[in-house]
């Protein structure tokens, strides 16, 4: 378990509300600038950053002068609408003075349950980092129902952290961290360090929500803990009520540490392999095989024919030239296209289609196999 921000690569920073917002001044302008020097030291030291940042709602209330109190829906999304503007202007300009371009993504939990939208996320997502951007990712308030509730952005940041393949999800917080109980109810509370494994126990010490700019509380980072971990993503949860929360943190590395899985494609392939019905298949021939037992990408080139209506983003089925299945994958093309690209070159893809797409049929970390090396028949 590594201790140090400094030692992982790619590093999912969620920031609460109650962090950024104050109820009677607005937006926290300098600790805003703290943090946002703390990342770009980050990023400078070759770290590649996502920000998850709530704030939106609470921003939008400041601006517009709202009472304190429960909003109803229509007037949380409408001031979500307001909020994120101005959210959004400040990630700009704060990340801007240390020369970092930002890139705004929202979401719903929707998106990163329903594969052809999490395909795209994940694709927008990974270029906006490849152009050397910050992606400043929130929850879609001004469209979602449900989701607009209590701990949502904590759940959001661990579902990012797993789709982006993260190695460390870090949670700022109001409290630092992880207690054998609420502290604010028990002196004699424990402090918790480090967690091995998200056991019943872990669970019963977590407390209630937070404050009421926060929908979030230790119960919601738990689950967090298990979504991040479970998928091979270290976690940790931190006090961000000091100015350069992650600085701090990479110095004394003072939090609870979440131990990730052993095996993060072990984990992320048992999810596919039992979450999606099988809308079609692709039927592949010995060199595919081969190199799928390899641990190798599917390429055009080695599928010989088609099978069902499907779209990008559903889970096909991988069969030989006698029909045995060897593993299913998530398809990176419709039905259609996939046609038109049977036995081709990857380098002929956009020549075919007219448009350019990535050289998978399906990746490697979107598929599942039964296969061996030794079984390659």
């Amino acid at each position: 378990m590594k201790y140090e921000l400094s030692s992982y690569k790619r590093i999912v920073v969620k920031i609460g509300s109650s962090l950024l917002v104050d109820q009677r001044d607005g937006l926290k302008t300098a600790w805003f600038e703290s943090l946002s020097q703390d990342l770009a030291n980050l990023a400078t030291r070759g770290a590649e950053i996502l920000v998850v940042s709530s704030g939106a709602i609470a921003l939008g209330r400041k601006i517009l002068n709202l009472q304190q109190g429960q909003l109803k829906l229509e007037e949380s999304q409408a001031a979500a609408a307001i909020g994120q503007i101005a959210l959004g202007r400040a990630w700009s300009d704060y990340l801007g003075r240390h020369e970092i371009k930002v890139g705004q993504i929202l979401l719903t939990l929707e998106d990163t349950e329903n594969r052809r939208r999490y395909l795209n996320a994940r694709n927008t997502i990974s270029t906006i980092i490849k152009w050397n951007t910050i992606p400043i990712i929130n929850e879609n308030d001004t469209v979602a129902t449900s989701e607009i509730r209590y701990g949502d952005n904590d759940r959001l940041a661990a579902r990012v952290a797993t789709m982006m393949s993260a190695d460390l999800l870090v949670l700022l917080s109001d409290i630092d961290g992880l207690y054998s109980a609420p502290p604010k109810d028990n002196p004699d509370a424990k402090f918790i360090h480090k967690v091995d494994a998200i056991t019943p126990e872990i669970e019963a010490m977590a407390g209630s929500a937070g404050s009421e700019l926060s929908r979030g509380g230790m119960v919601t980072k738990i689950e967090a803990g298990k979504i991040a971990t479970n998928a091979g993503t270290a976690m940790v949860i931190a006090s961000g009520m000091q100015a350069h929360p992650l600085a701090t943190l990479n110095k004394t590395a003072h939090g609870t540490w979440f131990k990730p899985g052993t095996n993060v494609t072990t984990a992320r392939k048992k999810w596919i392999a039992g979450q999606h019905e099988v809308c079609g298949a692709v039927i592949v021939d010995a060199g595919a095989i081969s190199a799928l037992a390899r641990g190798k990408s599917l390429l055009p080139a080695g599928v010989t024919h088609i099978e069902g209506k499907f779209q990008r983003g559903d889970m096909v089925a991988i069969i030989n030239g006698e029909q045995k299945v060897l593993g299913r994958g998530l398809i990176t093309f419709d039905a259609d296209d996939a046609i038109k690209l049977l036995g081709q070159h990857s380098s002929k893809i956009a020549s075919i289609l007219g448009f350019e797409r990535k050289p998978e049929i399906i990746h490697r970390d979107d598929m599942v196999l039964e296969i061996a090396e030794n079984n390659q028949g």
